[in-house]
């Protein structure tokens, strides 16, 4: 090969070369990577994903005042443009034509007049650009009608975020009809303070909308009829008021299936007003209005999947909504005072009512309910009282339904228990069961009001009662007596009781031997001393107090009668309430103890502690037993007499 030949062909494997590095660096250069549109605020709008293949990133300054972020064969990010840079922006985009591998661009800190921004569109839309992303977009000015071509597209999706407008005076419908009649299927205008949005002057592709941030109103889209491929719309944090208007812009909407009101200012008062949903809206997130118990009678009759969360409910009304395939409803964050019934719910199976002011909640929830799977109950102000025992014994019968249990579900009241799970909470079933509590409470009253009856019968409490009133009647009339009277002054040495069986040896025997001889005694017997007219108690009370000591002849007679019980029961006692020695028995005849009644437990007890005197069967004994029975009651009666009158002062 000639000098000449391989001369010329490395010139042209030069040439060729050098072609090849100029397209392929301008194309590395300009390439970045765009994403397409996430909500920045993290929320869980429906958006299209972009497969999109990332390289190296870098961020360099270029002669023609734009910062390249990010470039990929597929994708190109630039910032800073402005309006001295837009028509070498435009020139460059318009290499990118249909087919060409540039599908993603995302213009940041855009600082250009209306004419500027609508060139930069309208270039973009002509290339192969497929998903268009801005943000910041500063400085529009003069706005105006615009003749916009948009045949010929490979637009898919389209994204604004904070587009600020700083003209003041201009014809709304000329900045609205541009972005209304896009051929696109995507598009999201979010945090840009835009206050309405046309209707599309023709049938639309439209099958996502996102207005997420902005100041629209009531307004939007009513008797709209070109939105029929509409299958998601997001109105997230805007300033929406009626749901009856919202349901209305929806009802024109023949393929919705998602819709997002959220943190708007929506009301309903309930009147009795038609609300025309969209048949074909299965997802509704009404959370963080101004909703209360009304909005049941205003909801879509097909919707699935239901968000209440952050409103006023604080009932869910019986009757009210016949909602046969909702299947989530989140209620979290209202005011339920207990958990709400499936009656309109047929297919629920996740119910979300944290956050709520549930104390007791209902533990036949799942009875009502039998198809929810899940149940989201925590953080409640839980009053661990006995109606809580059966919510709690709920969790155990459902097999794990109730979400976030253990640890979401505490006591709040009372405050002692405050902070306790309530999987650590018991109470007995006797504390919590007000019909077996009162039985038992009941067999409790019976069995004492029996103890008792059983032991006043026993020990004779009625007849100790009514001797006791006998007792403080009769002292209360010695106390009210003439000054003259001298019904208390000891009269005798000693008062006899015995059995009427037992008088012949009181009167042969007792009497003539303590009345007659040296120191005579002055003996009170009832037959000779009780006073006419008066009762026989109160005739034995006053012998007792007339008398310094009281003998009672016991034998098996004596326990068998009434009257010597009186007399032993006042003679015992002035025994305990002068604290004297005045009692002297006389056992006439042994008393076997099973003879001897249950009440006279006072006879028991004086035999076993204080020393008696048997009358002997022989006769040479007979004159020692009455030397000292004159022993124990010789006293002077006008001396003792004076010293109860010392011990009374």
């Amino acid at each position: 090969m000639s000098f000449l030949r391989k001369f010329f062909l490395y010139k042209c494997l030069f040439a060729l070369t050098c072609w090849n590095y100029v397209s392929l660096s301008v194309e590395d250069e300009l390439f970045t990577s765009a994403s397409n549109h996430f909500p920045e605020d993290g929320s869980n709008e429906k958006m299209n994903s972009l497969p999109l293949r990332y390289t190296k990133s870098h961020q360099s300054k270029t002669d023609s005042g734009w910062v390249v972020i990010q470039n990929t064969t597929e994708s190109l990010s630039l910032s800073e443009i402005t309006d001295s840079n837009v028509k070498k922006l435009v020139a460059l985009l318009s290499n990118f034509r249909q087919g060409s591998k540039l599908q993603n661009l995302t213009l940041t800190n855009v600082s250009v007049n209306w004419n500027a921004l609508m060139e930069i569109f309208q270039t973009v839309w002509h290339s192969s650009i497929e998903y268009f992303n801005t943000k910041n977009v500063t400085q529009l000015l003069n706005i105006k009608r615009y003749k916009f071509d948009y045949s010929g597209t490979s637009m898919k999706a389209l994204t604004m975020k904070k587009i600020i407008i700083t003209d003041l005076y201009f014809i709304q419908d000329d900045l609205y009809e541009i972005f209304a009649d896009m051929n696109i299927e995507d598009m999201t205008i979010a945090d840009s303070e835009m206050i309405h949005m046309l209707c599309p002057s023709s049938k639309s592709r439209f099958r996502y909308l996102n207005f997420l941030k902005n100041d629209l109103t009531d307004l939007l889209f009513q008797e709209c009829d070109n939105l029929h491929q509409l299958e998601t719309l997001i109105l997230k944090k805007n300033k929406f008021e009626s749901l009856v208007k919202v349901s209305s812009m929806t009802s024109r909407m023949k393929s919705l299936k998602y819709l997002d009101m959220s943190n708007n200012l929506l009301r309903h008062d309930g009147a009795e007003v038609q609300c025309p949903w969209a048949e074909s809206l299965a997802e509704l997130d009404l959370s963080s209005n101004q909703l209360a118990d009304a909005v049941f009678g205003c909801l879509p009759a097909n919707v699935r999947k239901l968000s209440l969360e952050n409103n006023q409910i604080s009932n869910v009304p019986r009757g009210m909504a016949e909602l046969q395939s909702l299947e989530e409803l989140n209620l979290a964050s209202n005011r339920l005072a207990d958990l709400p019934g499936c009656s309109g719910f047929p297919s629920l199976q996740f119910l979300n009512v944290e956050m709520n002011s549930m104390l007791t909640p209902s533990a036949e929830f799942f009875q009502s309910c039998p198809r929810v799977r899940e149940l989201q109950a925590g953080h409640n102000p839980f009053k661990c009282s006995c109606e809580l025992q059966a919510f709690i014994r709920l969790e155990r019968r459902s097999g794990g339904k109730l979400f976030g249990w253990p640890a979401a579900y505490e006591c709040e009241y009372p405050e002692s228990l405050r902070g306790t799970q309530l999987q650590d909470f018991h109470l007995s079933l006797l504390a919590c069961n007000t019909a077996l509590l009162l039985v038992t409470a009941l067999l409790l009253t019976l069995l004492l009001v029996a103890a008792v009856a059983f032991l006043c019968i026993y020990l004779d409490v009625p007849w100790y009662a009514r001797m006791t009133w006998q007792w403080t009647q009769t002292k209360r009339r010695a106390r009210h007596s003439p000054p003259g009277d001298q019904g208390s002054a000891l009269q005798f040495h000693a008062f006899i009781s015995y059995s009427e069986r037992d008088s012949p040896w009181v009167k042969n025997e007792l009497i003539p031997n303590l009345e007659k001889g040296e120191g005579c005694v002055q003996l009170c017997q009832h037959e000779r001393n009780f006073i006419p007219g008066k009762s026989i108690v109160e005739n034995i009370i006053n012998c007792i107090e007339k008398s310094y000591k009281s003998i009672f002849v016991l034998s098996p007679n004596f326990v068998q009668s009434e009257w010597c019980h009186y007399e032993l029961y006042f003679a015992h006692h002035k025994l305990f309430s002068e604290n004297s020695n005045s009692l002297i028995l006389i056992l006439l005849e042994p008393i076997p103890p099973y003879l001897i009644p249950a009440r006279y437990h006072k006879l028991k007890a004086l035999m076993a502690k204080r020393t008696y005197l048997e009358w002997p069967k022989e006769r040479s004994k007979r004159a020692l037993f009455w030397a000292n029975l004159r022993a124990a009651i010789s006293v002077n009666l006008l001396k003792a007499d004076a010293n109860l009158y010392e011990e009374t002062d």
